[in-house]
């Protein structure tokens, strides 16, 4: 996925928690989002949603 379609999704009603978290879960996509407004964008933003999704 491209850094500008991360931000972009819409998040899921609730989290399931299962490990490695899903690409639309909205503990992941609060991540992602905190990260584009501290100025992070392109290949950073991606590390970023993967670092997200492990956690």
């Amino acid at each position: 996925m491209k850094a500008t379609e991360l931000a972009g999704m819409k998040p899921k009603k609730k989290c399931c928690r299962s490990k490695p978290r899903c690409k639309r879960c909205p503990v992941v996509l609060n991540k992602v989002r905190k990260a584009e407004l501290n100025g992070i964008r392109g290949k950073e933003l991606t590390m970023v949603f993967k670092r997200a999704r492990k956690s």
